[in-house]
């Protein structure tokens, strides 16, 4: 149940990207929903992979190579679907932070520490 809920957060936390970074596009609810579901999928499966071939490069650049990870993988989960739009690549590594920070704070917010 609680997946479902963060997996919510995180649709609703793209919905509100665009007044926050304005080269940032969602079409709708149903855009957010899948685009959240396709970051999870990607940031599950990709970026671990991507982080370890990078992690010289990471290490030398003292783990801000990560901010260019994450924006990369946004932007290429923004080409792929319709509906969601990011104008570049300087917007989708701000557009990576801003969302991380959205999705945590409402998350913290919304469902507490978690229960054990």
């Amino acid at each position: 149940m609680r997946l479902l809920i963060v997996w919510l957060i995180n649709a609703l936390a793209l919905l509100a990207l665009p007044y926050v970074v304005p080269s940032i596009q969602v079409n709708g609810f149903m855009t957010a929903v899948i685009a959240a579901f396709v970051l999870a999928l990607v940031n599950t499966l990709i970026r671990p992979v991507l982080i370890v071939l990078t992690l010289p490069v990471t290490v030398v650049t003292l783990g801000l190579f990560v901010f260019v990870i994450n924006g990369l993988l946004f932007w290429m989960v923004a080409s792929f679907l319709d509906g969601f739009r990011v104008a570049g690549f300087w917007s989708a590594v701000l557009g990576a932070i801003v969302y991380a920070l959205i999705s945590w704070a409402a998350t913290a917010l919304l469902l507490g520490k978690k229960s054990s």
